[in-house]
């Protein structure tokens, strides 16, 4: 008997969360064992303080990515990961070209947009319902 409707969406949402969490969590564990190479690429970015902004960003896809891994606090990490891949996508994809932040942080980017408006799905430590958007009544509909 094939999967139910909701036991495929579940599949699907642990894949992305599995698959978008330990790409944030190679590449925040990258800021740590590469930081030489890390920092300079920081400090052509012309962002301020880019010492402690490695580390902070690190940190973000490393704990980020985890969280997204187990499904725990999954909108919350959704949203600041967002951010996170639109910082990547416009300051070092479409100010520096760099391919990575032009390919893989756009669909990191989707990935979240997709948690965010979904939750984790079923198969989470912590799952959450679907957003969904108010049902106008007739009242409303009246008006």
């Amino acid at each position: 008997m094939p999967p139910s409707g909701n036991a495929r969406r579940d599949r699907v949402l642990l894949a992305v969360r599995l698959l978008s969490g330990g790409v944030f969590v190679v590449f925040g564990i990258a800021k740590f064992v590469n930081r030489g190479s890390e920092l300079a690429s920081f400090k052509t970015y012309g962002l301020p303080a880019p010492e402690a902004l490695v580390i902070v960003i690190g940190l973000v896809e490393l704990v980020g990515g985890l969280l997204l891994m187990i499904g725990v606090l999954t909108r919350p990490a959704a949203v600041v990961l967002a951010g996170d891949m639109i910082g990547a996508i416009v300051v070092s994809g479409i100010a520096k070209g760099e391919t990575i932040s032009l390919t893989l942080a756009p669909a990191e980017l989707v990935a979240m947009l997709v948690l965010l408006w979904t939750g984790p799905g079923a198969t989470s430590l912590r799952p959450s319902p679907p957003m969904t958007l108010p049902t106008p009544g007739v009242a409303d509909l009246l008006r």
